[in-house]
């Protein structure tokens, strides 16, 4: 293909086994925390994990070819590195949801805990195939029309994982400012950090949402754009906020808040108003789960 290189500069290769330590590391502590807590329902935000350290992997694999590089490590780790951020996004959506339902809030948003995630979901698996057929054709283009054509695809699934990303930051600034001004008896009982947990959300939302942009202008730029022409940009925009989005997570795990669903908080105070303790924490117990 005229005028197609698999990259401008020679990558680095210290860079990319630094990253692909780091978030194998990511990878291993959110495994343990899921395990030890029983948090399933953060098992894409592990997947994401594991797409970003095999993406740096085979990132390394390509520095350690140059100025020789294959195709198939070149497609690794771009799709990988390009995919990864769709799978924190789907955890973030999951997160809000089960928050909304364990402050017992469900009137205080925007969209039904019933279909917020769902509506979220669909937003992020129509990004996932875009951006993964994008990268697919760009990646294996052999003409400079195919490799346009994958930019825009490209471009088309960041686009929708920016607009339901804003749309979703929306519905959590709302939910945040009527708990606020109207608290829920659950959010005023709980002893879980729920509002530190939210500000947790905003912070890891704003970084995928900074990557996506640095993203989107950048296959907007096409193959030649001075965004692709700098390694440092991609280091800097992308990896660096996503594993900070992976160690948000680790100091600040969802289970700190939303593991008490199923760890009966109120417990002891319930038996300490009834005579009838072991029928009490039973039932609690069924209640809850």
């Amino acid at each position: 293909m005229t005028g197609f290189k698999f990259y401008h500069y020679d990558p680095s290769f210290a860079a990319a086994v630094v990253f692909a330590l780091v978030f194998c590391v990511a990878t291993i502590r959110h495994m343990q925390l899921m395990s030890k807590n029983k948090t399933w329902y953060f098992l894409p935000f592990i997947i994401g994990c594991l797409f970003e350290t095999g993406g740096y992997i085979a990132r390394a694999i390509s520095a350690r070819q140059t100025p020789d590089w294959t195709l198939m490590p070149y497609i690794i780790q771009s799709l990988l590195t390009l995919l990864g951020p769709t799978f924190f996004a789907a955890s973030i959506y999951m997160i809000l949801g089960r928050l909304i339902r364990y402050l017992e809030a469900d009137a205080y948003s925007m969209i039904r805990p019933k279909w917020l995630t769902k509506f979220f979901l669909l937003g992020d698996i129509l990004s996932f195939f875009a951006q993964g057929g994008g990268g697919g054709l760009l990646a294996s283009a052999k003409s400079e029309s195919s490799q346009s054509m994958g930019n825009k695809i490209i471009l088309l699934g960041l686009g929708i994982q920016v607009i339901f990303f804003g749309l979703f930051i929306i519905v959590t600034v709302v939910f945040h400012i009527r708990i606020t001004k109207g608290p829920s008896p659950k959010s005023l009982t709980t002893p879980t950090p729920w509002k530190r947990f939210i500000y947790v959300l905003y912070f890891t939302s704003l970084l995928i949402m900074v990557r996506s942009v640095f993203r989107m202008a950048e296959y907007a730029q096409g193959n030649d754009g001075s965004l692709l022409q700098n390694e440092a940009y991609a280091y800097v925009l992308d990896a660096l906020l996503m594993l900070i989005v992976t160690a948000c997570f680790a100091l600040f795990h969802p289970s700190k808040v939303l593991r008490k669903e199923i760890s009966f908080p109120s417990e002891n105070e319930s038996l300490q108003e009834s005579g009838n303790d072991y029928l009490m924490s039973r039932g609690n117990g069924f209640a809850r789960i």
